[in-house]
């Protein structure tokens, strides 16, 4: 159970409600609109991250699912999965990233997304043996939006395991990449 009560749409503020019928109907959404006006932000600032950024969205999702891994965040890992998915992140590297890196699962650009991840997640600054590889591979755009994404979900990580937000009753993600 949430440590405090979910917003309930109906019982909102006509401006957060607005919002709240703008994005998925998920428990972290209804979570963070306690924190109207930031809500908004946090809604325009993740929708650039997921839609608008320059890195290829497989690599974005798994850096975040990896991310959900290190921070103990089921619900991150639950939502992101599904996100996975939807751009075209194969099964059985979804399931492996939890694993990393005692697995062979991933190609070689994807295990520098994996260490670098890890890297800023646990040593805060990435090592030049984690970014140089990187930077050969991404636009300073890419490094800087692979960056701000890997801080961004630690950010979440930590907000849904602190408030104990819930995966949704029908286990079913409602998150998608479409607008």
């Amino acid at each position: 159970m949430a440590r405090i009560p979910y917003v309930d749409p109906a019982e909102a503020p006509e401006d957060v409600a607005a919002l709240l019928a703008k994005v998925p109907p998920i428990n972290v959404m209804r979570m963070l609109a306690h924190a109207a006006p930031e809500f908004r932000r946090f809604v325009s600032f993740s929708d650039a991250l997921l839609r608008k950024s320059d890195i290829d969205k497989w690599w974005l999702e798994l850096a975040i699912l990896r991310v959900g891994h290190l921070s103990s965040a089921p619900y991150e890992i639950f939502q992101h999965e599904a996100l996975a998915r939807a751009v075209g992140g194969p099964e059985e590297k979804i399931a492996a990233v939890g694993r990393w890196p005692e697995t062979d699962a991933f190609d070689a650009d994807e295990e520098l997304i994996l260490a670098y991840t890890d890297d800023v997640v646990n040593n805060v600054r990435a090592s030049d043996a984690t970014f140089e590889p990187l930077r050969a591979k991404l636009s300073h755009q890419g490094l800087v939006e692979l960056t701000m994404a890997i801080g961004f979900y630690m950010m979440v990580s930590r907000l849904l395991n602190t408030f104990d937000v819930e995966i949704e009753a029908d286990g079913k993600s409602r998150i998608n990449l479409e607008r």
